[in-house]
C-alpha cells in the first residue's frame, strides 16, 4: 500500500469547556485532486484519529485515481480508461464513477449547460496552453479560437450512453471527452463524509482545497467556524467571512488560484462553455449547501453566470446560500447568507 503522505499532530482544545481528554487532531496529505488537504479530527484517542486520517486519505486517493483523465492508474477503469476505450465499446465502472456521471449530465440540464462534464476536448486545449504558459511565461499564448470551436462539437452530454442495468458507459461520439473537474472533488469529499457519518463519527472538518465539509460540531458543542477565502492574495486579510457550519459543506470557485498570463492579462481555468473563454463575471463566489458535490457543481454554475443571473438561479435550492466577490472587492450575498455568518 502507498505509504500515506500525511503528518499527525495531537493539540490540546484551548476550550475550556471542552471534555478534559478530548484533543485536537490535524492529518495534511498532498497527493490527492492535486491540491492541499487537511483534516481536523476531535477525539480523544490518537489511534482512532490516525485510522479516521488513514481512511480519509485512502478513500480520497480511489477517487482521484477514478476521476483522473490525465493519468493511467493500472487496475482502475476510470476516466482515462473511458476517454480511450468507451467509443469503441460499452465499458464498465464502479459505481461511485456512473453515479457521478449520472450526477454531471442531470446537473448539465439544471445549470442550463454551465456545468458539462463532456467539454474534456475544450478544457484539455486550455490545460495544455496553461501548462505551456506557466513553464515558458514568455511564450505564454492562449488556445487556438479554430480549435476550440470544432473541440466544441464534441460536447454534447446526450452523447455520454450511461446504462444503469449494466452500470456501463459509451461514448456515442468518438470524439468526445470527459472532464470532472466541476463536480469530482466535491463529490468525492461528500462520499468521504457520508463513510464518517455512517460510521457514527463527529466532530470532523474535510478541507480539501477549496471545498470544506463538517462533520457534526465541537466536543463543547460549539458549530465550526470556516473563513472564506479572501481573493485578493495581497491582502492582509486572509478572510472575507466566516461562516459557521454544522454538517454542511462550504465551496468556493475563483479566478485567484489557478491562472497563467497572457499579454499581461490573466485567464483562469473555469472555462465557460458559451464562449469557451474562461469566465470573468466575479472574482470568486462561495456557495454554503449540505452536500459537497452539488456545492461544488454549483459553485462553477454561479461563476460562469452574471451575479444577477446567479441569484435568481439560486432560487431553484431552497437551503443553498452563497457569496460573490466583485472584481471590486464588494461583495453580494444571497438573502440567507447572514444566518450562516459569524458576527
Amino acid at each position: 500500500m502507498k505509504r500515506v503522505l500525511y503528518l499527525l499532530v495531537a493539540l490540546s482544545l484551548l476550550c475550556a469547556c471542552a471534555p478534559a481528554s478530548a484533543e485536537r487532531y490535524t492529518a495534511s496529505f498532498f497527493d490527492v485532486f492535486d491540491t492541499a488537504s487537511q483534516i481536523v479530527i476531535y477525539t480523544d484517542d490518537q489511534q482512532e484519529a490516525n485510522r479516521i486520517a488513514q481512511t480519509v486519505h485512502d478513500e480520497l486517493l480511489y477517487y482521484h485515481q477514478l476521476f483522473d483523465q490525465y493519468n493511467d492508474t493500472p487496475g482502475v477503469n476510470g476516466v482515462y480508461t473511458l476517454n480511450l476505450q468507451a467509443a469503441k465499446k460499452p465499458v464498465t465502472v464502479d459505481e461511485p464513477l456512473f453515479r457521478l456521471l449520472w450526477l454531471g449530465k442531470e446537473m448539465h440540464t439544471k445549470t442550463g449547460g454551465k456545468v458539462n462534464i463532456t467539454m474534456g476536448s475544450v478544457l484539455s486545449l486550455w490545460h495544455d496552453a496553461r501548462e505551456q504558459g506557466l513553464h515558458d511565461p514568455q511564450s505564454a499564448s492562449l488556445p487556438d479560437i479554430a480549435a476550440l470551436k470544432e473541440a466544441a462539437r464534441h460536447i454534447d452530454p446526450s452523447d455520454l450512453i450511461l446504462d444503469p442495468e449494466n452500470q456501463t458507459v459509451f461514448f456515442a461520439d468518438p470524439e468526445l471527452r470527459l472532464d470532472l473537474g466541476a463536480v469530482a472533488k466535491g463529490y468525492a469529499v461528500e462520499q468521504v463524509a457520508d463513510l464518517l457519518e455512517a460510521e457514527g463519527h463527529t466532530g470532523i472538518v474535510l478541507s480539501i482545497g477549496g471545498n470544506v465539509r463538517t462533520i457534526g460540531c465541537r466536543p463543547d458543542g460549539t458549530i465550526f467556524s470556516i473563513g472564506i477565502q479572501n481573493p485578493d492574495l495581497n491582502s492582509d486579510i486572509q478572510h472575507i467571512a466566516v461562516a459557521a457550519l454544522k454538517d454542511a459543506s462550504l465551496v468556493t470557485s475563483g479566478s485567484y488560484q489557478r491562472y497563467y498570463t497572457v499579454d499581461g492579462k490573466q485567464y483562469n481555468h473555469i472555462i465557460d462553455p458559451e464562449t469557451l473563454m474562461p469566465a470573468e463575471h466575479t472574482w470568486s463566489v462561495s456557495v454554503i449547501t449540505q452536500d459537497s458535490g452539488l456545492a461544488d457543481a454549483l459553485s462553477t454554475a454561479l461563476f460562469t453566470m452574471t451575479p444577477d443571473a446567479g441569484m435568481a438561479f439560486l432560487e431553484n435550492y431552497p437551503g443553498t446560500e452563497a457569496l460573490w466577490v466583485l472584481h471590486d472587492g464588494s461583495l453580494l450575498c444571497s438573502e440567507g447568507l447572514e444566518a450562516f455568518l459569524v458576527k
